[in-house]
């Protein structure tokens, strides 16, 4: 029942928050968030590791279809509602102060988006995840072609068009599987769309070929691996701040979560057959994205780019089928998504004090930011994977990964490291470091309310550094049961 509360509690929010106002709504939402949050805890405090379907519920949806609402959470499931529950409530504290246009929409749709993020993490019914899936989509599109840049309309419908054909492709799948399916053992419809059931089909390697096609396409365009990315940088850049961070620090985390549920235990003779093919490509994003970041001039454009290519590793990770590689994609997306969320925001804050987001016009800011420039570098030095840090354990794991799946495949990868140090401490220096501009004459160091966004961030860097287990032995279980499907079948 736990599950279904964490599933509707910001729906019902993000419905009073029509007699919200201004203000008023934006602390309503923050509220509302922060008891998602505790909510989300209490689930980690209870949770035993030991077992797997935990918090579930189980009813009938659509009956004679054989179609219910199930739900449920693993380790690995736990990890991102946790994920989510976390970044919510920081980003609508990163709203703060800023000029947005009926707040109470505004917010609404981000407490919508949350309720969709869950369900996704949490679905155990093919159609209820993609449900879910789509009604996390819906709140991007509007928080980004409403309240976006001044291109939002061209880059929006960029945007929608990719993942809504993505998603159709991934319900065509879903339909085939749900078809090959026998009726649920309680059940009076000829089929059923449990997870369960897909993962005990009987497929042969033909069928599983085209059917990892209908269903990666989704999860490759919501990641985004090259070449399903070219939606990302501009998206990234038009949209406000709280939907590109929205955006990178748990949507995409959608496409990789998907990979580790939905693909490689219900197709894994298909996932076997394309690997090789997921694995180059997602190494060609490694280098591909980092080689774009060196030369971006516009601090947004590097960090998205900087994303692409560090996603581009969690793929390789997940592809490469070993323990070691999958809890990697599993940290690493905790740490990703942390990271990731505080470099845009500090862009944000840089751009709202400059009026600029390009590098050349920028410099000196640690002689008047000092506590600014002091979270920078923390979480910059996350991103490149510097030991004691959230990103080293993940990167670590992944890049072992990829080394005992292929010896040059894991060097190549290796090579993300090198290049994320190139483009983020040359930006660093330019940025902080660098002569004074006319642009930063007047700049100001962090408010108190900006800390308060980026203090619960710093100390994740490295308290997930410093105790990786914690979180190493949530996933662990999931990882087993995962690759325990793979094999067996």
């Amino acid at each position: 029942m736990l599950t279904v509360i964490l599933l509707l509690w910001p729906v019902a929010a993000a419905l009073l928050l029509h007699f919200f106002k201004g203000g008023a709504a934006r602390v309503a939402a923050f509220g509302a968030a922060l008891v998602e949050f505790v909510l989300a805890v209490y689930a980690a405090l209870t949770f035993n590791v030991n077992h797997s379907g935990q918090f579930s519920f189980n009813h009938e949806w659509i009956a004679s279809a054989g179609i219910n609402f199930h739900v449920g959470m693993d380790g690995l499931s736990l990890l991102l509602v946790l994920l989510t529950t976390f970044l919510v409530p920081i980003i609508l504290l990163a709203s703060y102060r800023r000029n947005i246009e009926n707040e109470s929409v505004f917010y609404a749709l981000v407490l919508f988006m949350e309720t969709g993020l869950v369900g996704v993490f949490t679905a155990q019914d093919a159609f209820l995840f993609y449900f879910m899936w789509e009604v996390a989509l819906i709140p991007i599109y509007f928080l980004a072609g409403v309240w976006g840049g001044e291109n939002r309309a061209k880059v929006t419908f960029k945007f929608f068009l990719y993942t809504i054909v993505g998603s159709l492709f991934m319900l065509a799948g879903f339909v085939y599987l749900y078809f090959q399916t026998g009726p649920a053992a309680s059940g009076l419809a000829a089929h059923n769309s449990d997870i369960a059931s897909f993962y005990n089909l009987n497929l042969s390697v033909q069928e599983q070929s085209w059917l990892f096609w209908l269903i990666f396409a989704a999860f490759a365009v919501k990641m985004p691996i090259f070449p399903f990315h070219t939606w990302q940088p501009d998206t990234y850049t038009e949209s406000p701040a709280p939907a590109t961070m929205l955006l990178s620090g748990i949507m995409l985390k959608m496409g990789i979560y998907g990979c580790m549920r939905w693909l490689l235990p219900v197709v894994p003779s298909g996932v076997s057959q394309w690997q090789n093919l997921v694995l180059i490509l997602a190494i060609i994003g490694i280098i591909y994205g980092a080689i774009i970041a060196i030369r971006q001039q516009d601090v947004k454009r590097l960090i998205a780019y900087s994303s692409l290519s560090h996603v581009g590793l969690m793929a390789a990770g997940v592809f490469s089928l070993t323990q070691i590689g999958l809890q990697g994609a599993s940290i690493q997306m905790l740490a990703h998504g942390i990271n990731v969320v505080g470099m845009f925001f500090i862009a944000d804050a840089i751009e709202r004090r400059t009026g600029t987001r390009a590098i050349a016009n920028l410099g000196g800011l640690t002689r008047q930011a000092p506590v600014l420039t002091v979270c920078f570098l923390v979480l910059l030095l996350g991103t490149v994977a510097l030991p004691l840090t959230n990103g080293f354990v993940g990167e670590f794991l992944l890049l072992a990964g990829v080394y005992e799946y292929n010896a040059w495949m894991g060097a190549v990868a290796g090579v993300t490291i090198i290049l994320a140090a190139v483009y983020l401490l040359r930006m660093f220096q330019r940025v902080m470091l660098g002569p004074d501009s006319s642009f930063t004459a007047t700049f100001t160091d962090l408010t108190g309310a900006e800390l308060a966004v980026l203090a619960p961030l710093i100390v994740l860097v490295f308290w997930i550094g410093l105790f990786p287990n914690m979180f190493l032995h949530l996933s662990e279980g999931s990882v087993m049961n995962i690759l325990n499907e793979v094999v067996k079948r």
